[in-house]
């Protein structure tokens, strides 16, 4: 079983928390008795894990944006937000779970200064792309102990790219616009997801057995709530986060 704990990065403004697996080596006489992968999946099947969070709390104020030559021309995005888009996740995960997983790529865009999407979710060792889709400058950097980086300044058209290893909650900002910032948050396992607009979600393909589950929205780790998932059922945990 592979356990994955919140623990606070040393830098309290930025709210992170770090996800630090710790696996634990199984008895000789446990390691004896155990079936075979090949065995086990014969006599189980997977279920999933479903449900809501309600992020009732208001949103954290955003800075207003001063004008610049990015909004001339370009639709409007005022009062259009994803903060409160939640990421529900297993904090304990099986051992194993994270060997046949390709991390891949994903996107963070640089869009009428605000970062879209807001909160991005990925396995460790995804490689986050990072364009520009505005006419002026950006340099995204990032003061997160587990990922620290800084692009520097590019220009409209331009992309650059970072790869994250370590799981965590990485903070991203613009050193160009102050109200600029994102949340990425990284698992050393596949048991997560992304709740949709009306903070709904659903985490697939999870093994017979109990976990504790956690939603996370803007900073702040719900208190973690246990769960079962039968063999090959599915089982439904309401949040409710204020």
């Amino acid at each position: 079983m592979q356990r994955l704990s919140g623990v606070a990065i040393g830098m309290a403004a930025l709210g992170a928390v770090v996800l630090s697996p710790i696996v634990s080596a199984p008895s000789a006489a446990s390691a004896a008795s155990a079936p075979s992968a090949s065995s086990s999946s014969l006599l189980t099947a997977v279920g999933s894990i479903r449900g809501r969070v309600d992020a009732a709390r208001p949103p954290a104020a955003v800075a207003a944006r001063r004008p610049s030559v990015a909004a001339l021309g370009a639709p409007t995005e005022t009062g259009r937000t994803d903060r409160t888009r939640s990421v529900v996740y297993l904090e304990s995960a099986p051992r194993g779970a994270f060997e046949q997983v390709d991390p891949g790529r994903a996107v963070m865009d640089q869009r009428n200064e605000t970062f879209v999407p807001h909160v991005l979710a990925v396995t460790a060792g995804t490689v986050v792309d990072f364009p520009n889709s505005d006419r002026i400058y950006h340099n995204v950097f990032s003061l997160s102990k587990n990922t620290r980086f800084d692009l520097g300044r590019y220009e409209a058209g331009h992309s650059k790219s970072v790869r994250f290893d370590r799981p965590g909650v990485v903070r991203v900002f613009c050193e160009i616009h102050s109200h600029m910032n994102a949340f990425i948050l990284v698992f050393g396992h596949p048991f997560f997801a992304m709740t949709d607009a009306d903070g709904r979600y659903r985490i697939d393909n999870v093994p017979p057995g109990t976990y504790s589950l956690v939603a996370w929205n803007e900073g702040e780790p719900s208190e973690p709530r246990a769960v079962t998932v039968p063999d090959g059922g599915a089982t439904e945990i309401d949040f409710s986060i204020r």
